[in-house]
């Protein structure tokens, strides 16, 4: 089987991580543009006639005959709705599994990622723009059916599936036809999402997720607004609570970003709604801003407000916090709530250190929250 080597980036473009895997055929499918073709979908509604609405996500979309919704997936044809994302990724790496970021789950293990073009939200400062904010049907694509993905995540020797890279809401119908087969195999599913889903497919899809990590983008109704085009943060605090009443393993990450989500006062709130609401040991990733898309008139997140950040979540009490896209800093660390020691020290994606034994603190014997191995 021949290998080809894959260059990924680091979320917002740090450094590089190289993975391997198997390409023998799917280096023939990228170099044509696989056709999206349209499959019925899964919730929506007729308003009348040809008139169709989407329930997929809060926007629900009201389309007529040949429109698309925000997604840019989901389109009306003939009076029904369909999906041009199935079956059809843009994107296929292995990465380590602290790149979505978990850092508390089975430590540096490989995971079969893929994604399709579209999202539910414009997030002006996206990292992933070129696919998150094209449509599949315009972009070079892989050919893999469910069975195919599953098939290549257990001959690439992976343990776990993750949807991400762009916004895995938008291909919902596929994604969740691949969960279903993965758990069949003993696979592991995980997402990287920005929560903007409705409860129904939610609570219908985390039947077979294993753990998700979304995206806080902040915590104003404002700042969702202006930087998602008409975005609600609501529905996104809705689908924290509910992952987290099913029992899924859930992390945050929250982009800082100067000047638009760094004032002190709703870091605060956002920490202490977290841990009233969701636990003070659901891991929080703060992540370093680097300018891209439509923002790169900004700087970088100053260390500096990081780490402000870091001392504010800390000082509310949640207990995992952490600071990203730093590599080397301090806070890419475990420590251990209890003793204070690091239980699994990294650099980037790298795990130097791991002193978690049958989920405790080696040190002393504290608990530590997570899902440590990848049978667990």
């Amino acid at each position: 089987m021949k290998k080809t080597i894959l260059i990924t980036f680091l979320s917002l473009g740090m450094f590089l991580v190289i993975s391997f895997i198997n390409t023998a055929n799917l280096e023939a499918q990228a170099e044509q543009n696989i056709k999206a073709i349209p499959r019925i979908a899964q919730y929506w509604q007729k308003v009348k006639e040809n008139i169709v609405q989407c329930l997929l996500c809060p926007r629900k979309c009201v389309l007529d005959v040949g429109q698309r919704g925000v997604c840019t997936v989901r389109i009306n044809k003939d009076g029904k709705l369909y999906t041009l994302g199935y079956g059809n990724p843009v994107a296929v790496h292995i990465d380590p599994i602290e790149k979505k970021p978990f850092f508390h789950v089975a430590p540096g293990e490989p995971v079969f990622s893929l994604a399709v073009a579209g999202c539910n939200m414009r997030c002006i400062f996206c990292q992933n723009w070129q696919i998150s904010q094209s449509r599949p049907d315009e972009t070079q694509n892989y050919n893999l059916s469910p069975e195919e993905v599953v098939e290549k995540t257990i001959k690439s020797n992976c343990k776990f599936i993750a949807y991400t890279y762009t916004e895995p809401t938008v291909f919902y119908e596929y994604m969740l036809d691949i969960v279903k087969l993965a758990r069949e195999k003993g696979i592991k599913n995980t997402m990287h999402s920005c929560g903007y889903i409705n409860a129904e497919p939610l609570r219908e899809l985390l039947k077979y997720m294993d753990a998700v990590n979304i995206d806080l983008k902040g915590f104003t109704e404002e700042f969702y607004a202006k930087i998602g085009l008409l975005a609600q943060l609501k529905p996104v605090l809705e689908t924290l609570k509910i992952i987290k009443e099913d029992g899924i393993w859930l992390e945050i990450t929250n982009l800082l970003i100067p000047g638009f989500n760094d004032d002190p006062k709703k870091i605060k709130e956002m920490c202490i709604w977290i841990k009233e609401n969701l636990g003070d040991e659901v891991p929080l990733h703060f992540s370093r801003f680097i300018p891209n898309y439509k923002l790169q008139n900004l700087p970088p997140t100053p260390i500096e407000k990081l780490e402000e950040a870091y001392k504010i979540a800390k000082e509310v009490g949640l207990k995992y916090v952490y600071i990203g896209n730093v590599p080397g800093h301090a806070g890419e660390n475990t420590y251990c709530p209890n003793c204070g020691k690091i239980i699994v020290k990294r650099i980037g994606y790298e795990i130097l250190e791991n002193n978690i034994k049958d989920g405790k603190c080696k040190f002393c014997g504290y608990k530590i929250a997570g899902r440590w191995t990848p049978d667990k």
